[in-house]
């Protein structure tokens, strides 16, 4: 019989401890639990989104250090939702983003988008990079995709879009629980305080923002305990707690918006 992942057991990953060193000073030791799991496609069917990616070499960019065959280290994309409606990762997506823009006033504009019976032609920006990339990079990754777009619109291909809309990911700052529950007692929260602010890991969102017709933090589907945002907070005070960006920009704004990322970060 084949033994399952949750059957697995704890799993060594050596270490040192007191037998393995003649010194004598103390060792400090972390235990980490490792999980295994099955691939779970029901969420989002990454590979289809992927493949959907791969299947427009002529649009978006990647940016690597080391050749072509390296692997890259940033990447912007965008996908015509309108055109791609009927593929089930891009309903799975239009019907995900729909339920989190129901649930924020802020982004009222798209969710109205959204629910009109015939999906608008509207651009999804998906684009990533590792955390210590220099935002440098990013405005010539906009600037050849507003390149790119307007050479397929000359050859008929779809990317003439009414609305932008860039996924990306921000976060919160938020007080330990671990300092409230050990240096003090809670503190009742006052009335009609404000929420804590909203900030962003990629910089051009903040000036993305500034020209959009709507934008908004989503919560994600599976939120991680108190303790998480405790473990974020290594070299500072205060923990995080990530969160979703939506940011919906008219398509006649979306060059000046690009222009002003490359003003901001230059």
């Amino acid at each position: 019989m084949v033994k399952r992942k949750q059957d697995l057991g704890d799993v060594s990953m050596g270490g040192t401890n007191a037998q393995d060193s003649d010194s004598d000073s103390d060792i400090d030791m972390v235990n980490v639990d490792f999980e295994w799991f099955d691939p779970q496609p029901a969420i989002f069917d990454l590979s289809a989104l992927a493949d959907l990616i791969l299947s427009q070499p002529t649009l978006g960019s990647t940016v690597k250090t080391d050749g072509n065959e390296s692997d890259p280290y940033a990447f912007l994309s965008i996908i015509n939702l309108q055109e791609h409606k009927d593929k089930p990762v891009i309903q799975d997506l239009i019907k995900y983003i729909k339920t989190k823009a129901a649930a924020n006033p802020s982004l009222a504009a798209l969710n109205e988008l959204l629910s009109q019976k015939t999906v608008p032609s509207i651009g999804l920006v998906l684009t990533e990079r590792v955390i210590n990339m220099p935002g440098q990079i990013v405005p010539p990754m906009y600037n050849m995709l507003l390149e790119e777009m307007a050479w397929a619109i000359q050859d008929k291909e779809p990317y003439s879009f009414t609305h932008y809309l860039i996924i990306s990911r921000g976060y919160e700052e938020v007080e330990s629980k671990l300092d409230i529950q050990e240096s003090r007692p809670q503190k009742k929260s006052k009335k009609g305080s404000k929420e804590n602010p909203h900030y962003f890991f990629h910089p051009e969102d903040e000036v993305l923002q500034r020209h959009a017709l709507c934008s908004g933090t989503l919560e994600f589907t599976h939120q991680q305990d108190d303790g998480h945002s405790d473990s974020k907070r290594a070299f500072q005070e205060l923990g995080i707690r990530t969160n979703g960006s939506l940011i919906l920009i008219d398509g006649a704004q979306f060059e000046p918006a690009v222009k002003a990322v490359g003003e901001y970060l230059s």
